[in-house]
């Protein structure tokens, strides 16, 4: 088994015990259980009957199925730590809502496209390596990534937030079209609940780290890409400065200590 797989099937194995810690409801420790232990069978199956192709792009499905787990836990929000992340968020940039709203459209816009797409940075990061002949670094790359999202998603089963956007009055700025038709999906297609820290920095950071490694030029675009993400979710009001801050330790952290075991 890969060093990636094992971590996947490790959280799958927290998040089934945790769902009969936790306060939830019957249903849903049910759900949980039942996903984990489906996710865990079809991990252990991947290196004795999948193909190399399966096996190479099958995290990207983990991660996925991952998030929606985590937002089982999600049964109501911590009042106390939510004033304390949007004081941050007010003593830096004073009123959120208002803070942006004279950027010019075209960054506004583009900030909200980049937020949108991130989902996609996580394929894209694994298919330049591959298209560049290195697809042996596959675990490199998924222990990278798997790890920081996974490390994002965690903590919801213990700490529970709700994005700003869920708590302020709506955002002014120029790009209201992009940000409207940003947040409807968001609102439609997420799992509506904070990731603290920011699966989004944390990811995009992991994927640019780890194709960094074997190509720089790749690594800092997708560095470039990165830091719009992590501005993105601060902008169009998705996450809290102090997650941002805390996806990109948490990024940081992963790339030390899978450089430091040499996977």
């Amino acid at each position: 088994m890969r060093f990636s797989e094992g971590l996947a099937a490790g959280y799958f194995g927290v998040m089934a015990v945790a769902a009969w810690i936790r306060p939830l409801p019957m249903a849903r420790r049910v759900q949980v259980t039942i996903i984990g232990i489906v996710m865990i069978a079809a991990i252990w199956m991947l290196p004795r009957d999948a193909s190399p192709l399966v096996r190479d792009w099958a995290p990207a499905i983990l991660i996925l199925v991952g998030y929606y787990v985590s937002g089982r836990f999600f049964v109501g929000s911590a009042p106390a730590f939510e004033r304390w992340l949007m004081a941050w968020d007010h003593r830096l940039l004073g009123d959120p809502t208002t803070r942006f709203a004279h950027w010019p459209r075209p960054v506004l816009a583009y900030l909200e496209v980049i937020y949108l797409g991130c989902f996609l940075l996580i394929p894209a990061g694994f298919a330049a390596l591959v298209w560049t002949g290195r697809r042996a670094m596959a675990d490199h790359y998924w222990t990278m990534v798997v790890a920081a999202e996974f490390g994002a998603f965690a903590p919801l089963s213990l700490i529970q937030t709700r994005p700003p956007w869920a708590l302020e009055r709506p955002s002014s700025q120029r790009a209201r079209a992009f940000h409207q038709i940003a947040s409807g999906l968001v609102s439609t297609f997420t799992i509506r609940a904070n990731t603290f820290p920011s699966g989004h920095v944390a990811g995009s950071l992991a994927v640019a780290m780890a194709v960094g490694v074997a190509m720089p030029w790749a690594g800092a675009i997708l560095f470039v890409l990165a830091a719009s993400i992590s501005l993105a979710c601060v902008v169009g009001r998705y996450h809290y400065i102090v997650d941002v801050v805390a996806g990109a330790a948490l990024a940081l952290v992963i790339w030390g200590l899978v450089a430091a075991a040499g996977v």
